[in-house]
């Protein structure tokens, strides 16, 4: 992969666009396009405008209507802006059709994702895994993107093998997605040697929606300092450190967070990460309490961790960002027997659902960490006794 940093510009400027398809609504539209920005934001440019419209069904030719497209370029004229980011994955004769008639770069979903991810690398795995999904997004698209990627110079959407000219051939892009899994493949030995040294302490990996407070979370538990940031996916590379609680050792990691519409071949090339979620005993699932759709997010992990088998680990769902959930839902004229009551209610709602296996905290304010603490303790215990049931001490 090519230097990241040296084909960021200053400060690209972007227009998003959505459509509603059948089964969805105005508002639901409006939280994707939301994320959206937030994934632009994360990828060095500033949102400027959004359209939306509402089809039964997706162009095959522009993906949204003739005239909806010749509004968007109508708006570009005489403005400056760089970026056309939809919400949906575009072909390769899709996005060269739309750039004939707009005349900028033209990037969907995927591409911005991959975009942040070849940025966020800092690992050899991580890289030759991002490497990979880049491979498998552009052959696809070959015929459609090439004449796109020699005029589409630096910034958002360029980062990655799309940039030189030896690489229009097709038989090259499979050699090299060929060289990249025979490359991952010996990495991932690496790793997995690294994993079975770790003897046979329990694991436990945090998973969850990206942005929830992972890598926070993370850091209170183990007193170490994992990189945090408001932005979406701060964290790429598994991170793992053994703690020790009351004379009990376990292992804890930190893993990449997921998100709605997480391209497969992302998935695909990140299996080996992954791989750490997959043998973990516990689950810790965090989310963002204060996010109007936590719920939605919280379905999307829930999705992600059934495709990749885990859904029948034992799993500790934390509801994190209390106080964000109570600066955005109480003001200060309520009187506090109503808040307590709207908690206690949120609280047993979620202990239902759970089956008792939830906890409420706030990270930043460090709010309920020592009852999380002993919650893990708890279940790390309880699995040391299921798993070696004839030892009578085990720590």
């Amino acid at each position: 992969m090519i230097d990241k940093q040296k084909s960021i510009k200053e400060e690209e400027t972007a227009i998003l666009v959505g459509v509603i398809q059948e089964g969805q609504t105005e508002a639901q539209l409006t939280e994707y396009l939301d994320e959206l920005s937030f994934l632009t934001e994360t990828a060095g440019a500033k949102t400027i405008k959004r359209f939306q419209q509402k089809l039964s069904q997706p162009d095959s030719r522009t993906f949204v209507g003739k005239g909806k497209l010749e509004e968007i370029a109508n708006y570009i004229k005489g403005r400056t802006v760089d970026l056309l980011i939809f919400d949906d994955e575009l072909t390769g004769s899709q996005i060269k059709n739309i750039q004939e008639v707009v005349k900028i770069k033209t990037l969907d979903r995927s591409d911005l994702i991959l975009d942040i991810f070849a940025r966020r690398a800092r690992t050899a795995q991580a890289k030759v895994q991002v490497e990979l999904a880049q491979y498998q997004y552009i052959l696809p698209r070959l015929r459609g993107m090439w004449s796109h990627l020699e005029r589409q110079g630096a910034g958002i959407g360029s980062r990655g093998p799309g940039e030189t000219e030896i690489e229009t051939d097709r038989r090259i892009v499979k050699d090299k997605i060929s060289l990249l899994r025979k490359r991952l493949k010996e990495i991932d030995k690496q790793s997995f040697t690294q994993r079975k040294e770790r003897g046979e302490f329990i694991r436990v990996s945090l998973v969850g929606y990206t942005n929830v407070g992972k890598s926070t979370i993370m850091n209170i538990l183990s007193k170490s300092d994992v990189f945090a940031e408001n932005k979406l996916f701060a964290t790429l590379d598994t991170t793992t450190r053994k703690l020790v609680y009351e004379n009990t050792p376990f292992l804890l990691s930190d893993t990449v967070g997921f998100i709605r519409k997480l391209p497969h071949h992302l998935v695909e090339s990140f299996k080996s990460t992954l791989d750490e979620v997959r043998e973990a005993d516990i689950l810790i699932h965090v989310v963002d309490i204060s996010h109007e759709q936590h719920e939605d997010q919280l379905g999307v992990v829930n999705k992600i961790l059934q495709e990749i088998g885990v859904a029948d680990k034992p799993v500790i769902t934390v509801f994190n960002k209390m106080d964000l959930y109570a600066e955005r839902n109480f003001d200060e004229w309520l009187q506090e027997d109503i808040k307590h009551q709207i908690l206690q209610e949120l609280n047993e709602k979620w202990h239902n659902i759970t089956e008792g296996n939830s906890i409420f905290i706030s990270a930043k304010e460090k709010q309920n960490i020592e009852q999380l603490r002993n919650f893990i303790l708890a279940r790390v215990r309880e699995m040391y006794t299921i798993r070696y049931p004839y030892k009578e001490q085990l720590f």
